[in-house]
């Protein structure tokens, strides 16, 4: 599936990041089954536990608006490598959006879709807390 609007998505929510520390500037873009788009960037705080990822921003934009269903996530940086969510971010990626198209965006705005078992093999979810 060609995912390049997405992945243009992402980058231009990258415009928006908050990223006054570690000037690591990220764009994320989240596709609902239903074909809607919610983008989100990284927001730091000088507490840097406090800070939140650009993907976790775009995900939890959608959930708030009564989003459930996703098909993909594209997360654009400035890496000339492709970008690829932190591990806080795969975990809620897998719990929030199951198996669906993680699209890795580099800086040149080329990509590659891996899916979320690829990226977070023997992933701990709710079936682990029963």
């Amino acid at each position: 599936m060609d995912y390049k609007h997405l992945a243009d998505s992402a980058i231009k929510a990258k415009q928006n990041a908050l990223a006054i520390y570690s000037n690591f500037y990220v764009g994320a873009a989240v596709l609902t089954n239903e074909g809607k788009v919610y983008t989100g960037c990284n927001v730091e705080s000088s507490s840097y536990s406090l800070t939140i990822c650009a993907e976790r921003t775009a995900i939890f934009k959608a959930i708030s608006e009564g989003e459930r269903e996703f098909k993909a996530i594209a997360v654009a940086g400035d890496t000339e490598d492709f970008i690829s969510p932190c591990g806080a971010c795969r975990q809620v990626i897998s719990d929030l959006c199951g198996e669906i198209d993680i699209i890795l965006v580099s800086s040149s705005g080329d990509y590659i879709v891996k899916k979320t078992s690829e990226l977070l093999p023997f992933a701990f979810g709710d079936k682990d807390l029963e």
